[in-house]
């Protein structure tokens, strides 16, 4: 069974985007993607707010097992306002009833292109996304938010410090690690010319790195190893020479940003889901290791072991977004800064985070 989301942030998220749910009242909404990462703070959010505000709000997941997902998540699965639909996205059968909002968040993250042919992670994205927005048209909602990435910009970027969506830069077609990458920018196509003559407005929500319950501690994501190290005890490992530039958005950000661009996004654009508040690796492990075993205060501090070395004339590679336009369009920001955050992912972890402030 999954634990669920702390009280306090689905709170916040419920303050900051109250007059978002409110416009849902009486929608029918169609998820996919709800039993991943991202699902479980969108759904959770949303029980939420629906309980609260009394919104009747509905919606269908569509999940690969249901019974598995039931098992895992009763808080979420056991609620009246939710419906499941057994099937996978590249081919689901439509239900029946008629859905006014779609959010199409079901994909596999480029880190895991690796356990599965290149051509079939490829595939499975764009079928998914072309199948989800037949069944948008076919049950005449109006409102579609594809969660894309910021990869589509490319993972080698040097020219900016904050990349823009304006940025023109984009992966290598030719290589095939590339095919996560390339296959998230040809799905936001699909989403513009499967809207041509209807009434569809997809909006496209580029994200990028994130924090928070829920992230897996020991699988490719480099902030969710660090804390996982640290909470163990081991000494913090970083493969590469630690000079990249990232940054991390906390999960009640995340979900107040995704309900935000689904009800006043505008259609067909792009907007950046992100931090902007950038850290080395090397810097973002070291915040980890100071923040959840700081010296003197409960254990020795964690070694850090950079096994690469940097080239001292290479331009540092960033993978961090501008999120300008999110801000002047809808009022977004960053509303829990990393140390903060990565206090909050350790407690709901059950280890007790150093409540100082650095």
């Amino acid at each position: 069974m999954a634990k669920v989301l702390p009280t306090e942030d689905l709170e916040q998220i419920l303050t900051e985007a109250r007059e978002v749910f409110s416009a849902l009242r009486d929608a029918r909404l169609f998820i996919t993607g709800g039993s991943g990462f991202f699902g479980y703070w969108l759904l959770e959010s949303l029980l939420h707010a629906n309980r609260k505000l009394s919104l009747n709000v509905r919606a269908t997941l569509l999940t690969r097992d249901a019974n598995a997902f039931r098992l895992r998540a009763p808080q979420i699965t056991n609620d009246a306002a939710i419906t499941l639909l057994e099937g996978d996205v590249k081919s689901f059968e439509f239900p029946g009833e008629p859905h006014t909002h779609i959010i199409h968040g079901a994909t596999d993250s480029g880190g895991k292109q690796s356990l599965q042919p290149h051509l079939a992670l490829a595939e499975s994205i764009l079928d998914g996304t072309r199948r989800t927005l037949q069944f948008a048209i076919a049950t005449g909602a109006r409102r579609f938010l594809y969660v894309s990435s910021g990869a589509v910009y490319g993972r080698d970027v040097t020219a900016v410090s904050h990349i823009p969506e304006t940025l023109s830069s984009a992966p290598d077609p030719l290589q095939l690690v590339s095919s996560h990458d390339e296959a998230k920018r040809m799905a936001e196509q699909l989403c513009i010319a499967y809207a041509e003559g209807t009434t569809l407005q997809p909006i496209i929500a580029r994200c990028f790195s994130f924090i928070g319950p829920h992230l897996p501690l020991d699988t490719h994501f480099a902030i969710g190893n660090f804390i996982g190290a640290a909470i163990t005890g081991r000494p913090i490992e970083i493969r590469g020479d630690g000079t990249p530039y990232r940054s991390w958005l906390y999960m009640s950000d995340l979900a107040e940003w995704l309900w935000t661009l689904l009800v006043n996004g505008q259609s067909h654009r792009a907007y950046n889901v992100g931090s902007d508040e950038d850290y080395s690796i090397s810097a973002a492990a070291k915040l980890v290791a100071q923040i959840l075993r700081p010296n003197g205060k409960g254990g020795l501090a964690l070694p850090i072991n950079i096994h690469g070395v940097a080239e001292p004339a290479a331009l540092a590679n960033r993978y961090v977004p501008s999120i300008e336009r999110a801000g002047r369009e809808m009022q977004l920001k960053v509303r829990v800064p990393l140390p903060e955050a990565i206090r909050r992912t350790a407690r709901w972890h059950g280890f007790p985070a150093d409540e100082g402030r650095l």
